[in-house]
């Protein structure tokens, strides 16, 4: 069944290539959606998928990067809405 999380990922998680390590897994996995960086220095994962992909997609961002320190990842779960066509990074 199809889902859309809202994802935000907590710890020195900018200006380490995070955005672009969430892409690449979200791409791999076929989700669809956006990162972008947040002012508090977290940063903001809103995915849609199927939902063991999107599961598969949260393990991958509490690892991170290889410069990321992960601290925290807190996810809410929304109805699939299909709003996005592709995976992108916001600024």
């Amino acid at each position: 069944m199809k889902y859309s999380y809202e994802i935000t990922v907590e710890g020195q998680v900018q200006h380490v290539g995070f955005r672009y390590y969430s892409r690449m897994k979200a791409l791999e996995l076929q989700l669809t959606g956006y990162v972008r960086n947040s002012r508090d220095g977290s940063v903001l994962v809103v995915a849609e998928g199927e939902e063991p992909e999107l599961m598969t997609l949260v393990d991958y961002l509490k690892i991170g990067p290889p410069m990321a320190r992960v601290r925290n990842v807190l996810v809410s779960k929304a109805p699939y809405e299909g709003i996005f066509s592709e995976f992108s990074i916001r600024f």
